[in-house]
């Protein structure tokens, strides 16, 4: 196999590998709006993060991957916990301090000066943070929540398909009238 023919194989099979990723994790997220539950993979939960609260360690526009919480879990300073506050918004930050015997922490974010002001109780922890991050696909994914950005979530898929089915036929044209020139 000669040089050329390396470098094509390989960019087929990168473009239908980041395609299918992408149409992959385009139909999680639709699924996901449909039925009203949050993204997941692999049984993780997909956050995005949009302050700049834990940095430099979790940027702000990540995705992070969540493992939710189940029955027994437990909780220790210095793990990364994600949850709810009494204002129903979602927050991810550090536990500083285990009080009542994990019945409740005082957590802070690593950019921040001093701890947060309430403390969390366990009833509140959504999930702990599992150390995977996507820089930046947070902004794409909070944008999905607008109604253009719902939208195009649904067809984007279809498009790109499309899309690459046009590419296919073309790239095949292509090479047959190159062998019919050659012979």
């Amino acid at each position: 196999m000669n040089w050329q023919t390396t470098k094509k194989a390989i960019g087929h099979t990168f473009s239908t590998l980041i395609l299918l990723i992408l149409a992959i994790v385009l139909l999680n997220v639709a699924i996901s709006k449909a039925s009203g539950k949050n993204p997941s993979i692999f049984g993780y939960e997909m956050k995005a993060v949009l302050s700049g609260s834990m940095e430099p360690g979790i940027k702000t526009g990540s995705i992070i991957l969540m493992k939710q919480k189940s029955q027994g879990d437990q909780y220790k300073k210095g793990d990364v916990i994600t949850f709810i506050t009494k204002e129903n918004l979602l927050i991810t930050h550090r536990i500083e301090e285990v009080h009542a015997k994990g019945r409740y922490f005082t957590t802070k974010g690593d950019n921040n000066n001093g701890p947060d002001l309430d403390p969390v109780y366990i009833e509140n922890i959504i999930g702990q943070y599992t150390g995977v991050a996507i820089p930046y696909a947070g902004y794409m994914f909070k944008w999905t929540d607008s109604s253009l950005g719902a939208a195009l979530i649904l067809f984007l898929p279809g498009i790109l398909l499309i899309g690459y089915g046009f590419l296919t036929v073309w790239r095949t044209v292509r090479m047959a009238k190159s062998y019919q020139t050659i012979r």
